[in-house]
C-alpha cells in the first residue's frame, strides 16, 4: 500500500533536510525530536510522526536518531539521489533565474534546455543550456528524455506550451504563471502563486502591526 502524504508534510521535509545540515556541520551526531521542533517552531508530536513516516530506523531512547542516516532517509525520500531531467519553458527574466540557481542539482532536478519564441535567444546558450525554438518543445522532448517542464511564460501562453510539453511526454508540470492549467489526470501540476505568496505575508505583516 502506497503511503499519503499531505502537502504541508511534503513541504516539511525539504525544511527538515536544511536545519539537520546545518546541525550537522555544527558537529552534531544524533538528534531528537525535540531539538529539531524547539529549532524549527514545530510540535515535537508532528516532527517524530514525519520522522517516522521516511525513516526506516527508529530512534534511541534518551538519544534520539543518527544524524546520518536521518539525512540519507530524507534524501532518500525526496528524490534527491536521483536525477530528474527538466527544460524550462520562457527564458525572460524569470526563466533566466531559475537557470542560474545552482541548488536545483544538489535537489536531482537537472534543467537541461530550454525553450523560448524570442528568435534572438534561439540557437544561442543561457547559463550553459541550448535554447531551442519554442515550437519544437513536443518534439524535441522526448529526445532530450525530459519528465519536466518548467514554466516561466505569461499566464496567456502557458495553457498552450503546457499542452506541446505533455504532448511531448511530461509527466510533471512546475508551474511559475499566474494561470491554473488544465491538464490530463496521470500528469501532476505544481502551482507556484508568487501573488498568493504575496498575500499571505502581507496579511501576517497587517496583522502583527495591528497588534503593536
Amino acid at each position: 500500500m502506497i503511503r499519503s502524504f499531505s502537502k504541508n508534510q511534503l513541504e516539511r521535509y525539504p525544511v527538515y533536510l536544511k536545519k539537520l545540515k546545518e546541525m550537522r556541520e555544527q558537529g552534531v551526531s544524533n538528534v531528537t525530536s525535540q531539538m529539531v521542533a524547539s529549532q524549527l517552531g514545530y510540535s515535537e508530536e508532528q516532527v517524530k510522526k514525519d520522522f517516522a513516516a521516511v525513516s526506516a530506523s527508529s530512534g534511541t531512547p534518551g538519544k534520539g536518531r543518527d544524524l546520518e542516516n536521518l539525512i540519507d532517509s530524507l534524501e532518500g525520500f525526496l528524490g534527491y539521489r536521483d536525477s530528474t531531467t527538466a527544460v524550462i519553458i520562457g527564458v525572460g527574466r524569470l526563466g533566466q533565474a531559475i537557470l542560474d540557481y545552482p541548488g536545483f542539482r544538489d535537489m536531482g532536478l537537472d534543467i537541461i534546455a530550454a525553450f523560448d519564441s524570442d528568435e534572438e535567444k534561439i540557437g544561442t546558450e543561457i547559463s550553459g543550456r541550448e535554447i531551442f525554438k519554442e515550437e519544437d518543445i513536443a518534439r524535441l522532448m522526448p529526445r532530450l528524455n525530459a519528465h519536466i517542464a518548467i514554466i516561466a511564460v505569461p499566464s496567456g501562453f502557458a495553457q498552450k506550451v503546457a499542452d506541446e510539453a505533455i504532448r511531448g511526454g511530461a509527466i510533471g508540470i512546475w508551474n511559475f504563471a499566474p494561470v491554473r492549467l488544465s491538464v490530463p489526470s496521470n500528469v501532476i501540476v505544481e502551482e507556484v502563486n508568487l501573488a498568493s505568496s504575496l498575500a499571505v505575508l502581507s496579511h501576517r505583516i497587517k496583522n502583527i502591526l495591528k497588534e503593536e
